[in-house]
């Protein structure tokens, strides 16, 4: 084997053993890449980094990320996610599971209106778990269905992961929302048939709301509320999604619009002040840093991996697996589904995914189903213990009586229902090429 591919698999190694000794993503990329390069090339190899990471400062599309993050902690700082779930809660109150489908329905909602699981998952957990529990219901349910909607951001347009995945794989943001928006909507519906099952099989797990309880909102009180609470989001994630899908505007342009149309909606409940502003902007600012410092440190990784051989090193290994093509997409789905116990999608997308890519390009794969196959993968790893980290969100704000081992037992199904829209996306790839096929794209 040459020395640079030697090189290649050490530089791989040598990132995993920073990370596993907490050393932060950003560092353990720029770390083993720079120092690798340089043994096997010298400076020479990092004359183009400069523009690089000048074309990944300066990508349009990457704008709307910090929007959209912005987007959805406003709607979270504002409370608006708090009183989506209360009168949705409410509308669902008198059928077995109702509080549990309320909860899928607002991981929907909130998942379309920003797309950050921590902040959903957050969110849900200090809103619904305690009002869930107190109900009657099983804690490791209670715990599964608020860490599986939280994730669902993952899917559902207009999601981080899939505006990066565009950066990396050459596609249009918009193609990409549009190839998930059928895929998010299956998974949202298998969690919805889940709960639905066990309010028929096991009703002592998922109880009813007490009849008491719904008996304060009349049917037209009820009425009122879902106009003003649930209307307005809905409206502004049609808004968003609807002109991107469209074609009326770019990702970036919609993404401000939908800044904009938070602050409207906060000013309307009149929550709007200059204390829930600084949270949302500071707490934008935070996480788009920590995006773009893995994306600029990601630079120097990929240029020093494939300048040493490392592409075709997979490509060979790539070659060895029985099956075909298929058996190849098989393999990635396994690795990716493997690698989601240990590391953050993050981690995953601009590591992993650059290795593999160019080969199912050279074969002529729909890179848009590969996209979708990969996102939906990506929100598995959410879920998979020891590292998945809706659970750890949701442990940092339950009860101390819930106890870890619930909720990591309560994810079971539905990282099970995970999988099953895993393969239901690789066996039916018109659920993810459909649309933006219908639309031109």
């Amino acid at each position: 084997m040459p020395i640079n591919e030697i090189l290649a698999l050490c530089m791989i190694g040598g990132f995993f053993i920073l990370l596993l000794g907490g050393i932060p993503v950003a560092a353990c990329l720029g770390i083993t890449g720079l120092v690798f390069g340089y043994f096997g090339f010298g400076p020479f190899l990092f004359s183009l980094l400069p523009a690089r990471i000048f074309g990944v400062i300066t990508n349009y599309t990457l704008l709307a990320l910090p929007l959209f993050i912005f987007m959805g902690i406003m709607l979270e700082k504002s409370k608006i996610a708090e009183e989506l779930l209360d009168v949705i809660g409410l509308a669902m109150g008198g059928l077995r599971g109702g509080m549990a489908l309320a909860i899928i329905l607002v991981g929907v909602l909130m998942g379309a209106a920003s797309g950050v699981v921590g902040a959903t998952v957050v969110t849900m957990g200090l809103i619904a778990l305690g009002p869930i529990l107190r109900r009657g219901y099983d804690t490791g349910v209670a715990a599964g269905v608020i860490c599986a909607s939280g994730t669902l951001g993952q899917i559902i347009p207009p999601s981080l992961v899939l505006i990066l995945l565009a950066d990396i794989m050459g596609e249009s943001v918009g193609t990409l929302f549009a190839a998930a928006l059928f895929p998010g909507l299956l998974l949202a519906g298998l969690f919805v048939a889940y709960v639905l099952l066990l309010g028929i099989f096991k009703p002592q797990m998922v109880p009813a709301i007490p009849a008491e309880e719904r008996a304060q909102y009349s049917r037209a009180m009820l009425g009122q509320k879902v106009f003003q609470v649930v209307l307005p989001p809905i409206a502004l994630i049609v808004a968003v999604l609807g002109s991107i899908i469209g074609g009326i505007a770019a990702p970036t342009e919609a993404a401000s619009m939908g800044a904009l149309g938070s602050i409207i909606l906060a000013a309307i409940s009149g929550r709007l002040n200059l204390s829930v502003l600084t949270e949302a902007v500071r707490g934008a600012f935070v996480t788009s840093a920590m995006v773009f410092l893995i994306l600029i440190f990601a630079q120097p990784f990929g240029l020093a991996f494939r300048g040493l051989g490392g592409e075709k090193l997979v490509q060979d290994a790539f070659a060895l697996v029985p099956g075909g093509l298929n058996g190849q997409i098989f393999f990635l789905m396994v690795l990716l589904f493997v690698l989601g116990f240990f590391l953050e999608w993050i981690e995953i997308s601009y590591i992993a995914l650059p290795l593999f890519l160019p080969i199912f390009m050279n074969a002529g794969v729909d890179m848009s189903w590969i996209a979708i196959l990969v996102a939906v993968n990506l929100q598995t790893s959410f879920l998979t213990p020891p590292f998945g980290w809706a659970l750890f969100f949701l442990k940092g704000v339950a009860p101390d009586s819930v106890k870890t081992s619930q909720i990591y037992k309560g994810v079971l199904p539905f990282i099970g229902l995970q999988l099953i829209g895993l393969l239901m996306v690789f066996f039916f790839p018109g659920l993810a090429t459909w649309l933006p096929e219908a639309i031109g794209w």
